[in-house]
């Protein structure tokens, strides 16, 4: 059985969506051939009401019958808004290296001019160190012996928890063949952007911190 959606919460999508497109509810009502009147009514009542009334809603917003009950599924993290009574936790260093496990997912960002630019990359843990794969001259690949920042962080959507571990150090390039062939059999060392992307940096870490955060 499914759950039966939330009028409010559908009502919200459909009002921060209506938003985001600059639309008043006279004008959305008129992009969905009903009366203002009936809108705010079919609204107020759930998509149950008037489930053909419903989907000329989301079609009038560009959305979809599932997104506006369920929202988006690729959707930015910390939309659910934040947990009961949230706090936050420093990480020890051991803690750090736990969390950020083998290999994962996370932000490399680079000193270039006119600023900073962070850039996402699967990485692995190797040696006390984070390393990832780049091209000759792609975007995340830094100045030898650059000073970058890495970070890798985990949120619970629907606990509204999570972590954030950041390191900082100098960015050095490999070029030993035997630790390349090394570094190319970890797991999570294929590029998930795929393409060329023969050049290893390695990050070594002079400092590691990371904070928790936890609710109730």
């Amino acid at each position: 059985m499914h759950d039966t959606p939330d009028p409010a919460v559908v009502a919200r999508r459909i009002a921060e969506r209506r938003e985001q497109l600059g639309l008043s509810e006279d004008a959305l009502a008129n992009r969905a051939a009903m009366a203002p009147r009936y809108l705010r009514l079919l609204v107020d009542a759930g998509p149950a009401f008037d489930p053909a009334g419903f989907l000329r809603i989301a079609a009038a917003l560009g959305s979809t019958r599932a997104e506006l009950l369920s929202g988006r599924t690729d959707a930015p993290p910390g939309q659910g808004g934040p947990g009961p009574r949230p706090r936050l936790l420093d990480l020890t260093e051991q803690e750090c290296w736990h969390l950020v496990g083998s290999h994962g997912i996370g932000r490399v960002a680079l000193p270039v001019e006119p600023g900073p630019v962070v850039l996402p990359v699967n990485y692995v843990v190797d040696q006390g160190c984070f390393a990832y794969r780049t091209g000759e001259h792609d975007a995340a690949a830094p100045e030898e012996g650059a000073g970058v920042s890495f970070q890798v962080d985990h949120i619970d959507e629907y606990l509204g928890r999570g972590w954030s571990v950041l390191a900082l150090g100098p960015a050095h390039y490999v070029d030993d063949p035997h630790e390349l062939k090394r570094l190319a059999g970890l797991p999570g060392a294929a590029p998930w952007a795929g393409g060329e992307r023969p050049r290893w940096v390695r990050i070594h870490p002079e400092e590691i911190k990371g904070r928790r955060l936890v609710t109730g």
